[in-house]
């Protein structure tokens, strides 16, 4: 493709394997080619970041073996056609001003062109900007030393049919102040030579508008048409992404502006079916041919609609390795499968479990698929469209909200949607074509278990039992909390979830554990009063030994006492008395058998939180570390005695692991329970 008003070298436009990962194999790169020529692309950056001899060892000249396999690839790309440019990285650890580096960086580049490749790239991208004595002695600054370096090898190769060069300020936001007043891109501007093309990501590393405005600001500081090195499909960010939606909100008006255009996608091969598909299908588009005579244009979901039309045959494709499956739309023209002789296919019995057959996949699997798997800065429609009666039918109940006809026509609406997503995972996980099922099965395997946690959280709603607020009661398997470590990082941080579709979600509270206070008495006492009323009796009856210390009546034991606050203030405390004879002896706790319990159990302990408070950890930790002081105090043991009307903390006591029920005189209340653990 030729590019009007600019000049006559074809406008580049393919793919960049330039994210940080497994790189493909030369097998999945041998197949990118026959894939652009087919769909009409017409070059490939070999740019992975995680090949040792391309960045952290850029040094080193390829072994023998690693050098027959680049000419094979070179060759390959060749035969369909494509432009092998190889890119390398030597920003981590260059020094620019030592001749021995730069001697190392052409002698590597000119093994590589005897390979046979005659197109090259420098990267001086994702490094540090700070230089080391002996380059700032000898550059004025960091660009002039990369373009220095940059020339050099350019004059070097001499014949390079295409060079690249990736700034380090590779998008405006890194531009200090702005694009138009960069010092360092004005230095690259104009220093860099005019036969060096210059890569840019647009706005922002992953972009999500490139507008003709913003390509022509950078051209006149570049002097020079960029190469857009596009993330926008990219997911090694984040290993739950995956980006399924077509190239959009790049103006093809933008073709005529650039110097070309090359998509880094996602890291998984066989899942850019999608991002390079439709990139071919925008680079096709009337502004890129120059027929201004017909406006054939370029719709995002027309050109998502072409891609999974082709991408559905790839997958009912059985050439792949256990590929075989069965079907319920047999071919009549087909071999039926050999088996060994004498043996009969099994045939079910009478009420008997019919054999089990695989749905064929659909349109509307892969569309929806798509959906659920968009673009970074949007949802599909069927996916937003999920969330969206998500939270209604989250917000919108109340006491009898579920019982309404609207709630309920919406949760079934809901349900429905959840179900074609589960049908869409049954399908894929039999289609023909595993190798694209087995990049993409760890997604669909997430978003069908989110999805399912959703669906069995709006059906508790709509049911009579109403779904319990004592989460600290729960005692959930550990699919219930998605995303692990990071997940809880991400949850307890402010700016969590600014960019979701929603833009308050739960957060994980935080929570602090200090020392007890004189001035956290009346905050005790407060919390207290609000677990009196919250069981329904003021005061509670019967009474508890522990009451004397909630009240105030009697002070905690020193060091054994803690609160617990969160970002409202005081939430839940534990104290503990190492000789509770001084409760236990005032005249409303008389009660049989309390000598006994104060001979095996001599020290008491009490703990609440306030019903906000829906993590049971906090109160653990609290328990665990009073117990250890009342340990350390040379107490046999501890107890605790609890109204029956206490679900909560009966609960918690019971799933600590260290508390056992011990049995009281029946002369004593039977709303009462006592609760004790013994000392080694």
């Amino acid at each position: 493709m030729s590019t009007p008003g600019r000049d006559k070298r074809p406008f580049i436009s393919g793919v960049v394997e330039g994210f940080y990962g497994r790189p493909w194999t030369m097998e999945q790169r041998t197949e990118l080619f026959k894939r652009e020529q087919k769909w009409g692309l017409n070059t490939y950056l070999y740019a992975p970041k995680d090949d040792y001899k391309h960045r952290m060892y850029w040094r080193e000249l390829y072994s023998p073996e690693e050098a027959e396999q680049l000419v094979a690839l070179i060759s390959a790309a060749e035969n369909n056609q494509i432009e092998f440019i190889y890119a390398i990285s030597p920003g981590l650890d260059i020094t620019f001003s030592n001749p021995k580096e730069v001697a190392s960086l052409k002698r590597k580049l000119d093994q590589v062109r005897q390979f046979g490749c005659r197109s090259f790239s420098l990267l001086f991208d994702d490094i540090e900007r700070d230089m080391c004595p002996a380059d700032k002695e000898a550059f004025s600054s960091f660009a002039h030393a990369q373009v220095a370096i940059t020339n050099e090898v350019y004059q070097h190769l001499g014949d390079a049919k295409t060079f690249l060069f990736c700034p380090t300020d590779y998008c405006a936001a890194f531009c200090t102040p702005n694009v138009s007043q960069s010092t360092y891109l004005q230095t690259v501007g104009d220093k860099l030579l005019p036969g060096i093309d210059i890569l840019w990501t647009g706005p922002k590393v992953v972009s999500h508008k490139i507008s003709v405005e913003s390509i022509e600001e950078v051209t006149t500081v570049l002097k020079r048409a960029p190469v857009i090195w596009d993330n926008i499909h990219a997911n090694d960010y984040d290993p739950q992404r995956l980006f399924l939606g077509p190239y959009k909100d790049r103006p093809t008006e933008l073709i005529p502006k650039l110097r070309g255009v090359l998509t880094n996608p996602n890291c998984e091969f066989y899942l850019n079916f999608v991002a390079i598909h439709t990139l071919a299908t925008w680079c096709k588009s009337s502004a890129a041919e120059g027929r201004r005579d017909v406006d054939m244009g370029y719709s995002p979901q027309e050109a998502l609609t072409l891609a999974l039309s082709d991408w559905l045959q790839e997958f009912m494709s059985t050439d792949q390795p256990g590929g075989a499956c069965r079907l319920k739309k047999e071919l009549s023209d087909e071999e039926p499968m050999q088996t060994d002789v004498g043996e009969s296919p099994y045939v079910p019995g009478p009420g008997e479990n019919p054999l089990y057959t695989a749905e064929p996949l659909t349109m509307d699997d892969l569309n929806l698929l798509s959906d659920l798997f968009y673009l970074p800065y949007e949802h599909g429609t069927t996916a937003r469209i999920m969330l969206e009666e998500l939270d209604w039918l989250k917000n919108h109940h109340q006491d009898a909200a579920a019982q309404t006809e609207e709630w309920c026509g919406r949760a079934g609406k809901f349900d429905g949607m959840c179900e074609a997503v589960v049908q869409m995972f049954n399908r894929l996980s039999n289609a023909p074509n595993r190798s694209v099922l087995y990049d993409l099965y760890n997604y669909i395997c997430d978003i069908k278990s989110g999805v399912g946690l959703a669906r069995t959280y709006v059906k508790t709603l709509g049911s009579q039992d109403q779904p319990s607020a004592q989460i600290m009661n729960d005692d959930p398997e550990p699919w219930d909390f998605r995303g692990g470590l990071s997940g809880e990082f991400q949850r307890m941080l402010p700016g969590h979830g600014k960019r979701d579709l929603f833009k308050h979600p739960p957060m994980t509270a935080v929570y602090c554990i200090r020392s007890y206070c004189t001035e956290d008495k009346a905050e005790v006492q407060k919390i207290f009063k609000e677990l009196q009323r919250g069981e329904g009796q003021i005061p509670l009856q019967p009474k508890l030994i522990s009451d004397s210390l909630l009240s105030g009546e009697i002070a905690p034991s020193p060091q054994c006492a803690l609160v617990v606050e969160d970002d409202i203030g005081v939430c839940g405390y534990a104290l503990g008395l190492t000789d509770a004879k001084q409760a236990a002896g005032m005249d409303k706790f008389q009660r049989p058998g309390s000598d006994m319990l104060l001979k095996d159990f001599p020290s008491l302990v009490v703990a609440q939180v306030l019903p906000r408070v829906t993590d049971p950890s906090p109160v653990k930790r609290m328990i665990t570390q009073l117990l250890s002081s009342i340990r350390n105090s040379g107490s046999r043991g501890v107890f605790c005695d609890l109204r029956r009307s206490n679900r909560r903390m009966l609960d918690f006591y019971s799933k600590h692991g260290s508390f056992e029920h011990i049995p009281m005189d029946k002369s004593l209340p039977q709303d009462i329970v006592v609760m004790a653990t013994k000392f080694q």
